[in-house]
């Protein structure tokens, strides 16, 4: 067999995640048949969460809490008996027979709804990244641990027959022990301009005091310059390029590695400004050895117009693909692109290797059933917590820009700077402070 996979298998793979899986008993998850579940967002992102999570008819939407009124119609059509909230903490107060609810607002306010739900015993489901912070990232897993909750992070991928394979081969060795893996996207959600110094009306039906939630008071700005999508390029909002699509991307990497925490990190273009994250980034981790690399194994990743150097190209096969990832091995070359088939280089070296077969999960469905006993998530926040906070940390590197953090995962500190701990963990604006956090 090739060493590549075809399209024609890769469909075939991916059409697994269609199909909900069997799964043994779950001792901790809500007893009930039918998943009564609520919604934190209902447009965007939080539509299909919705609409991915309500494929399975053992769970019935009851509940949506929604800012903005002209986002509400999708539900108010498809979900007509869904009662409609806009404060996400009257719909924890008044809702009292829930069992689960996905997150799926700004990232600023992933962790303090998170929190709130979990706090009420409640299963999440919640988007990527997980929090805006280390520290968040840290306490939620903390907690979702502790009270042995259902939980599952929105990195669809993950369950992909593609992802699965490309972790499987790294951790068989095909490519022998990892010596570096390089990462990147070609996306840019920053932005380079200083923020607007205006204040505008804010438009009917929208509660910008509850969409600020934990963070700072300030005017609106229309425009879309916050609402709905470019919260993302803000820092105190969002978390750019790199928190948002390395999730996804370094997931494979996290995975397959096996690593945890940084022993450091170093970026080396400009940072973000005031108020922006930056449109290009270069950050170098470097993370203690595990079984499956050398003695320390380095990931540089890269977003906006850099991309790997030409040497790396040259040894993936020339062109690279918008997003992916190469990973160089002491045998071999793991070009994966991202969510298309892997591809083992040198081709002479891997003519005749035999793809091995690897189905896909419903990431969604997962969920679902693990709420109602049967199995487990595959990316419980004892996973996608560790996860973000690696992710994470790189966002905060580029910060400060041409220096060397080093990192101490179990202090949840940098021992070398303490500007860099400052953003570890934030401050949440008077009032809205969170048990947990």
């Amino acid at each position: 067999m090739s060493h590549r996979i075809t399209r024609r298998t890769a469909l075939k793979a991916a059409a697994a995640l269609a199909v909900p899986h069997v799964w043994r008993r779950h001792a901790h998850a809500a007893p009930s048949e039918t998943v009564l579940h609520a919604s934190f967002g209902a447009n965007g992102m939080a539509w299909s969460d919705i609409t991915a999570l309500a494929a399975s008819k053992h769970l019935k939407l009851v509940a949506v809490a929604e800012v903005d009124d002209t986002r509400l119609a999708n539900v108010k059509k498809q979900f007509p008996d869904c009662r409609v909230y806009r404060d996400f903490r009257v719909l924890l107060d008044k809702e009292k027979d829930l069992h689960s609810v996905n997150v799926s607002t700004p990232d600023h306010m992933h962790a303090p709804i998170a929190m709130r739900a979990m706090n009420r015993g409640l299963h999440v489901y919640g988007q990527k990244p997980l929090t805006q912070t280390v520290h968040e990232a840290r306490r939620l897993a903390e907690v979702a641990t502790g009270k042995k909750l259902v939980t599952q992070m929105g990195i669809q991928i993950h369950s992909h027959p593609v992802h699965k394979l490309v972790v499987k081969l790294v951790r068989d060795g095909v490519i022998g022990k990892v010596k570096e893996v390089h990462s990147w996207s070609g996306k840019s959600w920053g932005d380079t301009n200083p923020k607007p110094d205006r204040a505008d009306p804010v438009p009917p039906g929208f509660d910008w005091d509850l969409w600020l939630g934990v963070a700072a008071d300030r005017p609106f700005i229309a425009g879309g310059y916050y609402h709905p999508g470019n919260w993302r390029k803000r820092l105190d909002f969002g978390t750019g390029t790199f928190g948002d699509m390395g999730c996804h991307i370094l997931d494979p990497v996290f995975g397959a590695l096996g690593v945890g925490n940084p022993l450091s990190i170093r970026s080396e273009l400009p940072g973000p400004n005031a108020d922006n994250w930056s449109l290009d980034v270069q950050v170098k981790y470097v993370f203690p050895g595990t079984a499956f690399t050398a003695e320390t194994v380095a990931l540089t990743w890269y977003n906006g117009k850099v991309q790997p150097p030409d040497e790396v190209k040259k040894l993936a096969g020339g062109k690279l693909n918008d997003q992916g990832s190469v990973y160089l091995g002491e045998k071999g070359v793991l070009y994966s692109p991202y969510i298309a088939a892997p591809v083992l280089l040198p081709a002479d070296k891997y003519k005749d290797f035999k793809v091995p077969e690897v189905k896909g999960d419903n990431h969604y469905l997962q969920f679902v059933e693990a709420v109602r006993g049967n199995g487990e998530t595959s990316t419980p926040f004892s996973y996608s917590g560790p996860l973000t906070e690696m992710v994470l940390l790189g966002c905060l590197a580029t910060r400060f820009p041409k220096t060397d953090l080093k990192w101490d995962t179990k202090a949840l500190k940098f021992t070398n700077h303490d500007a860099a701990n400052a953003f570890v963990r934030k401050p949440y604006r008077k009032g809205w402070e969170v048990e947990g956090l």
